[in-house]
């Protein structure tokens, strides 16, 4: 029997389930579907493809090693698996669980119709901790940890090819016709530069991670940078965390046990999100706490959203780190909060207006992560206290030298350090802003003072009943791993969830 594995967001052949099961079936065609019509969606970048097209090459190389070569069509899912299954008499279709964004889930929903009614059996496993069709989520962490603790699947040697298939061609951005996207200091994508990022993370750059982690400065060393791909499955979240386990296994002496530590906490952030997003798809578009939805305009202020997209806020640690993620496709998680808190606090802009965005500009975009993150920094889930960050004192904390800023910010290289992170207090503010810098498009301080009146006023007057569902479906923390070690906790009125007091925990996540 010939068998189909449909490659999504799972670019390896390492710890791979799907296709460790179906080689175990009959010769095999891997395949990967380039489709145009998710590539247009606002979600999506050419810098996002460009390091997709890198994994796949990566792909196709191990592959072709293990027997198979990697066959890539350009297309609609239904119209390109129609044709193959046709063509190559395939009866079986091999997947992971894909748990991305709303345009990938119905097109999910379309092929498992289509295989119904073409007799074509469809299969799709788990490739990581989270649990499809979950009931509810006391348990789930023992779930999580279970599969992340099962032995690693070895790649597969002498795959048996389904023969007299094309490979065809990986496309170029161009040949997508996708818009140009200049992000200089990109990642490479790839198994090898993966496993590379998780090397050195662990051996070497790592140790300094937990007091390192906040600052755009030291976190872009200290981080562990293997976001990206773990977004496209190049590495499989079960590897990576059991190859920090195996390093803590060592006693690494020095700041090692706690920075590895917390970077496996992280690591069960990451299936925790994930999990949210699966359980409730809607997540991408509508608040989850639904008293939010008339909280901001749903038409934005056109020119808040273009100067704070484009970094020409006049809050200069904003801008540094707008600019920052433009030219890198990626940012430190707490400077995402920041710059998330920003928009919809101080400019007071929906969460689905810039959601898109820093998904665009994200090489690292992940659904499951970036929606409910999303959300939770606008204060519009019901579940966190909604922490408003002030960018003036941010800057000064988390760039203290005004490095950071300077660098990305050229435009202030006359302000005095004392005044760098507000530059209209400066004496010579008139001669450059509104010139070579721009006015700040708000006032910071009554800015943050009426989005805190109206955040919490929606807090006082939402029905108690709906936070306590909320809390139910998405925040128990019964197995309270998820929760930051040293923050108090304390149990919602009428629930047995447990939830965090402390504003610290919406910082738990940062790979």
């Amino acid at each position: 029997m010939n068998v189909l594995v449909w490659f999504k967001r799972d670019l390896r052949v390492h710890d791979h389930p799907a296709l460790t099961h179906a080689m175990g079936l009959g010769p095999v065609l891997p395949l990967y579907i380039v489709e145009p019509e998710y590539w247009a969606l606002p979600d999506t970048s050419a810098r996002q493809w460009d390091f997709t097209a890198e994994c796949l090459t990566n792909l196709r190389q191990d592959l072709g090693a293990a027997g198979a070569r990697l066959v890539v069509r350009v297309g609609d899912a239904v119209e390109v698996m129609e044709r193959l299954c046709r063509q190559h008499r395939i009866t079986q279709i091999i997947s992971h669980e894909e748990t991305g964004n709303l345009w990938t889930f119905a097109r999910d929903r379309r092929v498992g119709a289509w295989a119904r009614a073409a007799g074509v059996d469809w299969t799709e496993l788990p490739q990581s901790g989270v649990v499809r069709r979950l009931a509810g989520r006391n348990g789930w962490a023992r779930r999580r940890d279970s599969f992340t603790a099962q032995p690693q699947l070895p790649a597969p040697a002498g795959l048996t090819p389904v023969s007299g298939v094309e490979p065809g061609v990986i496309p170029s951005a161009r040949a997508l016709r996708l818009a140009e996207d200049r992000c200089a200091h990109r990642q490479s994508g790839g198994r090898q530069h993966g496993l590379l990022a998780l090397d050195s993370f662990l051996t070497k750059r790592g140790e300094p991670y937990r007091a390192a982690m906040s600052s755009p400065l030291t976190g872009e060393r200290a981080c562990s940078r293997l976001s990206p791909y773990l977004a496209l499955g190049a590495l499989s979240g079960r590897e990576v965390a059991q190859a920090t386990t195996a390093r803590l296994g060592e006693r690494p002496g020095g700041r090692w046990p706690g920075a590895l530590s917390s970077f496996q906490s992280r690591l069960a952030w990451r299936d925790h999100f994930m999990q949210k997003l699966e359980d409730e798809p809607q997540i991408e578009a509508r608040c989850l706490h639904r008293a939010a939805e008339n909280l901001r305009p749903r038409d934005p202020d056109t020119a808040r959203l273009a100067a704070w997209t484009a970094g020409e806020t006049g809050l200069p640690f904003v801008d540094a780190c707008m600019r920052y993620l433009a030219a890198t496709g990626w940012l430190n998680f707490r400077m995402r909060a920041m710059v998330t808190s920003v928009a919809s606090y101080h400019l007071w802009l929906d969460w689905r207006a810039t959601g898109p965005v820093l998904a665009r500009l994200f090489t690292d975009y992940e659904p499951g992560i970036h929606w409910p993150q999303v959300q939770m920094q606008s204060g519009t889930t019901g579940i966190n206290t909604p922490r408003i960050y002030n960018p003036v004192k941010q800057g000064t904390d988390q760039d203290p030298t005004g490095a950071f800023t300077r660098r990305w910010v050229p435009e202030l290289a006359e302000v005095p350090d004392a005044l760098l992170q507000s530059p209209w207090r400066w004496e010579g503010a008139r001669g450059l802003l509104g010139r070579r810098y721009p006015e700040p498009v708000v006032d910071v301080v009554a800015a943050q003072r009426a989005a805190r009146d109206a955040i919490f006023g929606l807090r006082k007057t939402a029905p108690r009943a709906e936070i306590v569902e909320i809390i139910e479906r998405h925040a128990s923390r019964a197995d309270a791993r998820f929760v930051n070690d040293r923050a108090p906790r304390k149990r919602a009125p009428g629930s047995s969830a447990q939830v965090s007091s402390a504003p610290a925990a919406q910082l738990s996540f940062e790979l």
